[in-house]
């Protein structure tokens, strides 16, 4: 039987009820209390699941599948990934309601981690539960769920790494729609190479009044050499920097325009385009080009009235990665860059922090386009391929063991507060979400054929 709509929130609100904080200690007992009631949802849906500690904090990750109706053997494998813990609610006081209590108001359903990502992996689940009780699950989904996305946990992705079970194509519930009637699957996310930086310039810090003008300061050095680095009059970076990007295709293109406008992203933060015009071409900037950010810069004493002359600076460098870019190339690129630039007489340190591959699936994909049908048919719009500006490494680790992937969610984005209080979906977002997937999944099985 189909549930309604009412048993389907009251359903979700037992989820949403356990405050799996990650980012809090005193919460484990909640993370793992979530993994349990996913692990007993699946079991629901005629699968099989184990809850696996991972790591030093011995997070539990939550692996399961569910066969497919019929000839399980032959069908198509689907993987997919969730995540169940959720943020902090603070600032309580912020709070129209409480924050673990379901609660609809004004056409929404309001909740830490109604949208981020308790809801998305609820209609995923519910879905799957769904077909396979009516005998019509045309696939074998395979659910790899985890309790510490949220702060940045690396369990999952070593997961992928080492899974050697089937799969033909992933797809994340973990992102939202460009607006209501709209949704979009995240088809690329950017690289990352970051670094630290240190330059010394003498032994110790000396008088300015004796010795500026004549000696080296070590702000001044690292500031050189990093000009070396910084984008250039049109707003991008050094070519060197740029190796392997790969410019997006028409349909991402065209995608890209219907999205809301550059200047108007740019004016909700209250920013400044980096060169006039490049509001005009934001998306391509931020979804497909090579970014580099100077994101702190220490040295001296910057407040106080102390006349010195430093020999030490410091610097932390961001670089995001276009998809088809390599780390160790551009990190190399950025290396001799900076060393020509740094003026004679400076030393300078230069240290790997961390590093992650960007990735992409082809719009043309033949997972991409069934779901895509589904989508269109269900919701009433074809999803825009979108990217992430962003850094995901589950999403790099899937496409790395060759899987067309896409992420997507139910949400508004622009509405939906996540990580922020009110966190809200719209009130029709779970029933649309299930019957969505259900259809994808139905689609899906159309793999291979």
């Amino acid at each position: 039987m189909t549930p309604s709509r009412e048993e389907l929130h009251a359903e979700l609100a037992e989820l949403i009820a356990i405050p799996s904080v990650s980012a809090d200690q005193a919460h484990a007992p909640d993370v793992a209390a979530a993994a349990e009631w996913v692990a007993e949802r699946i079991r629901r849906a005629g699968g099989a699941v184990e809850l696996i500690p991972w790591g030093p904090a011995s997070r539990p990750l939550v692996i399961g599948s569910v066969a497919a109706s019929e000839s399980p053997e032959s069908a198509p494998t689907i993987l997919c990934y969730a995540h169940f813990d959720v943020q902090p609610p603070d600032p309580l006081e912020l709070w129209e309601s409480p924050p673990f209590a379901l609660t609809e108001r004004n056409g929404r359903l309001y909740a830490r981690g109604v949208a981020d990502d308790k809801g998305n992996l609820f209609l995923l689940v519910e879905a799957v539960r769904r077909l396979a009780s009516d005998g019509a699950l045309p696939v074998n989904v395979r659910f790899a769920f985890d309790g510490e996305e949220e702060i940045g946990g690396t369990s999952i992705v070593e997961w992928v790494e080492q899974d050697d079970g089937p799969a033909d194509a992933a797809v994340i519930l973990d992102g939202a729609m460009i607006r209501r009637g709209q949704p979009a699957f995240m088809v690329g996310v950017r690289g990352m190479v970051y670094l630290h930086l240190r330059a010394r310039t003498g032994r110790v810090d000396m008088h300015s009044g004796m010795f500026g003008g004549a000696a080296l300061n070590a702000i001044h050095a690292l500031m050189t050499a990093l000009q070396g680095v910084l984008p250039g009059a049109d707003g991008r970076l050094p070519e060197p920097l740029r190796a392997g990007v790969v410019p997006p295709s028409a349909e991402e293109l065209a995608a890209w325009a219907a999205l809301p406008p550059g200047a108007e992203q740019l004016a909700l933060q209250g920013a400044s385009p980096i060169v006039p015009g490049a509001e005009g071409d934001f998306y391509v900037r931020t979804f497909a080009d090579t970014s580099l950010d100077v994101n702190g810069i220490a040295g001296g004493s910057p407040d106080l009235v102390k006349t010195v002359l430093p020999v030490e600076a410091r610097a932390n460098v961001s670089l995001r990665l276009a998809p088809e870019q390599d780390p160790e190339t551009v990190r190399a690129a950025f290396e001799r860059l900076v060393r020509e630039a740094l003026p004679a007489g400076a030393e300078l340190e230069i240290e790997l922090e961390n590093s992650a591959r960007p990735a992409l699936t082809p719009t043309d994909a033949d997972a991409l386009r069934l779901a895509a049908d589904a989508f269109e048919h269900v919701v009433g719009a074809r999803p825009s391929f979108v990217r992430s500006g962003g850094t995901l490494p589950v999403y790099a680790s899937l496409v790395a063991r060759g899987l067309p992937t896409f992420a997507t969610g139910f949400g508004i984005e622009s509405e939906c507060n996540v990580h922020a209080p009110n966190e809200n979906v719209p009130v029709e977002a779970i029933e649309l979400g299930v019957a969505t997937m259900c259809e994808t999944f139905r689609r899906l099985g159309a793999l291979g054929r």
